[in-house]
């Protein structure tokens, strides 16, 4: 009777492999050895197993790979070769160990791998060593995070227990088991175990293993049942409350589509009044703009008109002028003046597009450079920074507008100071030339009117204001800009962004 309880426990043990956490489809070689051995051909399938094994580790899939290892190994040990299946064990845990990292899935599989072992030996009748792969199946499993390994463990070691004669010990672990699957309510798995012994013990003709196992399934079908009814009776009233949370969430969106039906009349009549006023106020703004266009067309024929006759005073008095003294400051500062007033109207009022040519850039930038060293302070360092390439600008304003930063920054640079001037790239037709220096820099309330023309009244022998807004208005010309960095602090820094 020993021997038959062990022989059906054993197989109820061998029949609870643990299940794959995800099934993949079954390669050829897996298919090929199957069909070998419902075809009575032990020693093909074995050998086909075996590569189906090899192939599978080799693609990552190692769980399956383990499946088709234990498959060879038992048909080794159906042929005596237990040498042989005891060898491919211990390769296979080789290949776990040397092609998995993640030690969690690691134990895992070296989990799986030892069952393997231990059923050989529990079957061999030899339960010490038996006992030894069940103690590393154990450390296996705490080493891992999987929940199915671990309940298989404790099923593992109940069957273990059992087959020993050690009831008591086959009881706790057993109630572990079961209590672990009750708390996570998982009531049919544990229902099934229990009915998996009886049965077992039945076909064993073991009467006392009938006997704990009913005494034991019934104390827990009581127990549970007092569970169940408390979760259904849960959950039926958490279905009450969210048909009655259902019903008053459908009462409270009836009322809030009367009151926004009422809203929405009472916004389409405020609607209808906001179209009466919005079509007085468009009535009025028609005329209102209507005003502003005749005055504005009349304030450009006048801006117009003023820059005519500018330029007509500024060209009649270059004759007289030129009549004059040039070395005296006030008569230079008034001929400079009348030259500015001039160039800024011109450009004003031009609706000509400049003209581009290819310059290169590294030459240009030098020969500007060369030019404004006579106006530099005694030890003013004048760096350039510009690349050997070609862009397309206009030549005569752009030159303008460098000389005049130049002639600003030499000016303004103190002895030992720097002036630098720099070309970028800043896109495939957009470029800047820099012009910067550690001069006194300009005044925070000052920066928003440098562009400005005549923003002050002033002594033109000082100067009359006018380089920096030609300079600004040259840029504009061509399509681009110039602005002061309000970022450099360490003098001044103008920017003149273009395109080509």
């Amino acid at each position: 009777m020993k021997r038959q309880l062990f022989a059906c426990l054993l197989a109820l043990t061998m029949s609870c492999s643990l299940a794959t956490a995800q099934e993949a489809q079954k390669s050829q070689l897996q298919q090929r050895a199957e069909t070998e051995l419902e075809n009575h051909h032990p020693v093909t399938a074995r050998y086909t197993y075996i590569r189906a094994y090899e192939d599978y580790f080799n693609k990552g899939q190692m769980k399956q790979g383990i499946e088709c290892a234990a498959k060879a190994v038992d048909l080794y040990v159906k042929d005596d070769n237990y040498q042989e299946a005891f060898d491919l064990l211990r390769i296979v845990d080789q290949a776990i160990v040397g092609q998995v990292s993640d030690k969690g899935k690691q134990a895992a599989l070296r989990y799986q791998n030892t069952k393997e072992r231990y059923q050989l030996y529990m079957r061999f009748k030899k339960p010490g060593a038996a006992r030894e792969q069940l103690n590393a199946m154990e450390a296996f499993a705490k080493a891992t995070s999987d929940e199915e390994v671990k309940n298989d463990l404790l099923y593992t070691k109940a069957i273990y227990y059992y087959t020993m004669g050690q009831t008591a010990q086959g009881n706790a672990v057993f109630k572990e088991m079961a209590d672990k699957l009750t708390a996570s309510k998982e009531y049919g798995k544990v229902d099934e175990v229990y009915k998996t012994l009886i049965a077992n013990g039945r076909r064993s003709n073991s009467a006392s293993m009938v006997a704990q196992s009913y005494g034991s399934y019934m104390a827990w079908k009581d127990s549970v049942s007092a569970k169940k009814l408390a979760d259904e009776t849960g959950a039926l009233k958490q279905q009450i409350a969210q048909n009655e949370a259902s019903i008053a969430e459908k009462d409270s969106s009836l009322t809030t589509r009367q009151a926004i039906i009422i809203g929405l009349g009472i916004l389409a009549a405020a609607l209808a009044a906001a179209l009466v006023l919005g079509g007085l106020v468009l009535m009025r703004y028609i005329l209102q703009n209507r005003k502003l266009s005749k005055n504005l067309k009349l304030s450009n024929e006048n801006n117009a008109l003023k820059a005519k006759f500018i330029s007509n005073i500024s060209a009649q008095l270059q004759p007289t002028l030129e009549k004059l003294d040039s070395r005296q400051p006030e008569v230079k500062a008034l001929a400079d003046f009348s030259d500015h007033i001039q160039t800024l109207s011109e450009l004003e009022n031009s609706t000509e597009a400049v003209e581009l040519e290819d310059t290169q850039v590294q030459p240009f930038c030098e020969k500007l450079a060369e030019q404004a060293k006579s106006l530099v302070k005694s030890g003013v360092k004048l760096a350039i920074d510009a690349p050997k390439m070609s862009v397309r600008l206009n030549r005569e304003y752009v030159t303008h507008i460098l000389q005049h930063l130049l002639a600003n920054a030499a000016e303004y640079t103190p002895e030992d100071g720097t002036i630098r001037l720099e070309f970028k790239k800043r896109g495939a037709h957009k470029f800047q030339f820099l012009v910067s220096d550690t001069g006194t820099g300009i005044a925070e309330d000052q920066r928003d009117e440098v562009f400005k023309p005549f923003r002050a009244v002033r002594d033109l022998t000082q100067g009359d204001g006018l380089g920096l807004p030609i300079c600004k208005q040259m840029a504009l010309k061509m399509d681009g800009d110039l602005d002061l960095d309000s970022s450099y602090t360490k003098g001044a820094r103008f920017v003149l962004d273009l395109h080509d």
